[in-house]
């Protein structure tokens, strides 16, 4: 029955009759719930999925997320998720992330360090959760949305592709966002 309350491990449809979705799992042909919630069950989509009002921040592919760059490698930077766009709630899942090389530009790109730096505030979009974390800067609309001058520590503003350092009179690529500082979290 839709509407009712349903714990974790409670019964709520087999697979012949209705999909899994969010806030179940599936276990030798029968859909349980995997959270307290209200049971909804779509007759149109065969969806069966259980709505928590106060549902845990767990990141999934195609999520956007703003991420601080922890440490950059020749092919690689690591970073740790910090928000994800649109909600208040802290993240409930891994907040480790990497950004290969070929995921930062739509433009070749065989050095991470011009495109971003430790430090920069980036936004992402989530392309792979499992095993790790994975995200992409390639659209217009992601990549840096702050950084830092490494010098410094004077933030930079853009100048045409990439940035500017006021204070030490230094130019910085970077994969810019298209709205590079004017972004609130």
């Amino acid at each position: 029955m839709t509407g009712r309350t349903v714990l974790p491990g409670d019964e709520i449809a087999t697979e012949e009759e209705y999909v899994a979705d969010e806030g179940t799992y599936v276990k030798e042909g029968r859909i349980y719930a995997s959270r307290v919630g209200t049971l909804v069950l779509d007759e149109e989509e065969s969806m069966a999925k259980v709505v928590t009002p106060n549902a845990p921040n767990v990141l999934k592919v195609g999520d956007i997320i703003y991420v601080t760059i922890d440490d950059t490698r020749k092919t690689m930077a690591t970073a740790t998720a910090v928000a994800k766009d649109g909600s208040r709630r802290c993240i409930s899942s891994s907040t480790v992330a990497t950004l290969h090389v070929s995921k930062i530009s739509p433009d070749y790109t065989d050095n991470v360090d011009a495109e971003v730096r430790k430090l920069d505030l980036v936004r992402a979009r989530v392309i792979g959760v499992d095993p790790s974390l994975q995200i992409t800067t390639k659209d217009p609309h992601l990549g840096v949305v702050r950084a830092q001058c490494g010098r410094c520590k004077t933030e930079l503003v853009r100048k045409g592709r990439g940035l500017y350092c006021p204070k030490c009179r230094r130019s910085q690529p970077r994969k810019l966002a298209d709205d590079y500082g004017d972004v609130a979290i």
